[in-house]
């Protein structure tokens, strides 16, 4: 099917376009982010306090994963036939309708439909790291970095904020009659809904449709005038198939490490008597970690290249292992430098990987090649939170955070061999 961009939008400078694109898109983020912490905070608490169980909190954060996946894949696909603004919604709305499902689950104290919710549940966090996709299709490749960095550091408010309304939504919650630890799924359904009502009025211009014209334009005008091409190449000359592979891993070994230790932190909190407060003040620090740092990131990536800071990423979750491991059952802060150091390590992986895939697939291509990219990184994020419950009930947290600090070394030789390709 074909997608046609009306005269009026081709009509729009680009930068505008880009401009209000990243401004709803922003927008959008800040209540998204609010719904993608509630589960990140008491999702395993919430399946440890109805399972009576450390390795089964683990599979409830891997079936959200694995959820996330599928829905990677959907929004991937419809944004390739439709744009990206009914990708995003859809996936948006999805996250929502998971929400309220975890309620009614908590309601009925029914596992199954918990399970089941969180599948769905896990299209919100999918649809969230799709955004930044959005954020660089009308980029400057020289900005594209950056671009990306300010959709990302968006989701900070909401995901700062979000933890710490654990407590009051599990108030809110008991008096209406609900579990507590489902209160911040009553927030997080009403963000994903606000969120997809924004992309559907306001993400106008479509940025992928609208970036597709102009590389069409391009294309047509290099074809028209072949005397002044002088060997010069042309548009997607330089895209990197390659670049595929390497960002792709440099994400999925970010994300495997980054979900498994942080799963298990608020549950590892939990065991040695710290509140839901308390942990999740801890979660709400690491989330903020995670996009805050994102315009340095991006101009961290456009400086120096997204391969150089590919591999900073790997050092820093190696540090954050390591500071978890050693950290003492009843002491606040370390947890919260760890997840900190976690939360950057994670930034300067996602940004640096969803450049090096930017910039290797043109806009004909791109968001079903991003989507199957984001479908292996949650895959690997539910691998790291189904291994994450069945570690710690072995063989203990600290084997946990060590064992993910060295994964994440992987990264280095990864980029070590695409930077002596190029």
């Amino acid at each position: 099917m074909r997608t046609t961009v009306p005269a009026r939008i081709e009509a729009l400078p680009r930068f505008r376009a880009q401009r209000r694109t990243v401004i709803v898109l922003v927008a959008a983020q800040v209540l998204s982010g609010t719904g993608l912490a509630a589960g990140v905070t008491v999702g395993a608490l919430l399946a440890q306090d109805m399972l009576g169980s450390t390795s089964l909190a683990g599979l409830l954060s891997a079936l959200s994963t694995i959820g996330s996946a599928l829905a990677a894949v959907a929004v991937g696909r419809l944004s390739q036939a439709r744009g990206r603004r009914p990708g995003l919604a859809t996936g948006y709305l999805a996250g929502a309708v998971g929400s309220a499902g975890v309620i009614a689950a908590a309601v009925a104290d029914n596992a199954v439909l918990l399970f089941v919710a969180m599948f769905v549940y896990g299209a919100g966090t999918a649809t969230n790291l799709q955004a930044r996709y959005a954020g660089a299709d009308l980029a400057a490749p020289a900005r594209r970095a950056r671009a990306v960095s300010t959709v990302l550091v968006a989701t900070t408010l909401g995901g700062v904020v979000g933890p710490n309304l654990a407590a009051p939504t599990g108030d809110l919650a008991h008096a209406l009659g609900i579990p507590h630890l489902a209160g911040p799924f009553l927030f997080a359904g009403a963000a994903y809904a606000m969120a997809a009502l924004i992309l559907t009025i306001w993400l106008r211009p479509d940025p992928l449709l609208l970036a597709r014209t102009l590389e069409a334009e391009r294309t047509a005008a290099a074809h028209a005038q072949p005397g002044d091409a002088g060997g010069r190449p042309g548009p997607g000359a330089e895209r990197r198939p390659s670049g595929v592979l390497v960002g792709a891993l440099v994400m999925v070994f970010t994300q495997a490490v980054m979900v498994a230790i942080m799963t298990m932190t608020p549950v590892h909190m939990h065991d040695h008597g710290h509140g839901t407060a308390v942990s999740g003040l801890v979660i709400a620090i690491h989330i903020g970690a995670m996009y805050l740092p994102s315009p340095l990131t991006g101009w961290l990536v456009d400086r120096f290249g997204p391969l150089t800071i590919a591999a900073a990423s790997a050092l820093a979750l190696l540090a954050a292992g390591t500071v978890a491991a050693h950290a003492p059952g009843d002491s606040v802060a370390p947890f919260a430098v760890a997840l900190t150091l976690l939360g950057m390590g994670w930034n300067l992986g996602l940004v640096a990987g969803t450049a090096i895939i930017t910039d290797a697939v043109p806009p004909a291509t791109r968001a079903r090649t991003q989507g199957m990219v984001d479908v292996s990184i949650a895959i690997a994020g539910a691998a790291g939170g189904m291994a994450s419950g069945v570690v710690v009930a072995a063989a203990g947290y600290p084997l946990l955070a060590v064992g993910g600090g060295l994964l994440a070394l992987a990264i280095v030789p990864t980029v070590v061999v695409a930077a002596r390709r190029r």
